[in-house]
């Protein structure tokens, strides 16, 4: 089940480990995905704390937050770009997305096949999506005191075959947010520390697996030959039909003894 929007709120916004952990996430998705002018990024779920460096650069920023969560206006003091949105019907053209952020969207609802075939849908051929949620194997999908330890954390390998099955390729895994999940004034002072050099270590040590897709595009089939041969070769006609030679007992004329 979802959480609330206003816990969600409270956690990203309001405590010193939530606003950590939102900086550490943020920090791995912008270095995977430099801002670039005139993109259409959109963030479900929980995503719209990751949004805010595309705010003076992207086209259009889009927050969209499933009605079982709530939503919330965002950006604070700007014009709004939040939207309550249905998990299995969102209010975006097909193909429209250049960019698109899953985070606290997945793990937790009831219907992840309905999602991923959203994200499908309004991504572009050429468009690019990342999913982020609780890794299975960290430590902080077992605090109850975040949003990651709830729902379903998922391994580096089920989040990548749920996402082939709804024909988006994973093109590359990550993670992130290495400190533990306390808010000891020790472990929030050196967070900076830990994301920087504990990124070279195994994914599986990091509390959220970031795994980067791609939508696929198959190729239309086609029936028959792509090209008519107008003038064909006459060179082996008549090869299938062999002629008796002369003498022969199937020669016109031969007699039989």
């Amino acid at each position: 089940m979802h959480l609330d929007v206003l816990d969600l709120r409270n956690f990203y916004y309001r405590t010193r480990l939530g606003r950590a952990a939102q900086k550490a996430i943020r920090d791995q998705l912008v270095s995977l995905w430099p801002p670039r002018a005139g993109e259409t990024i959109a963030g479900y779920g929980f995503a719209v704390p990751l949004l805010r460096p595309w705010l003076g650069t992207a086209a259009r920023v889009v927050g969209l937050m499933p009605g079982p969560q709530g939503v919330m206006p965002w950006p604070a003091g700007m014009p709004n770009v939040s939207v309550l949105s249905e998990e299995n019907s969102w209010p975006l053209p097909s193909e429209s997305l250049d960019r698109l952020v899953v985070m606290h969207g997945l793990e937790t609802t009831d219907n992840p096949a309905g999602v991923l075939q959203e994200c499908a849908r309004v991504l572009r051929p050429e468009g690019r999506m990342m999913v982020i949620v609780p890794n299975r194997a960290g430590l902080w999908c077992r605090a109850d005191s975040t949003p990651f330890g709830y729902g379903r954390p998922y391994s580096a390998g089920q989040l990548e075959a749920q996402l082939r099955a709804w024909d988006l390729l994973p093109e590359r895994t990550t993670s992130a947010l290495y400190m533990p999940p306390s808010d000891a004034a020790f472990w929030l002072r050196t967070s900076d520390v830990w994301e920087r050099y504990a990124r070279f270590t195994p994914w599986r040590s990091g509390g959220v697996i970031m795994v980067e897709a791609s939508r696929q595009v198959w190729s239309p089939r086609r029936g028959g030959l792509g090209a008519v041969v107008r003038r064909p070769l006459r060179v082996l006609e008549g090869a299938g039909r062999p002629v008796a030679e002369p003498g022969s007992a199937s020669a016109p004329g031969a007699r039989r003894i």
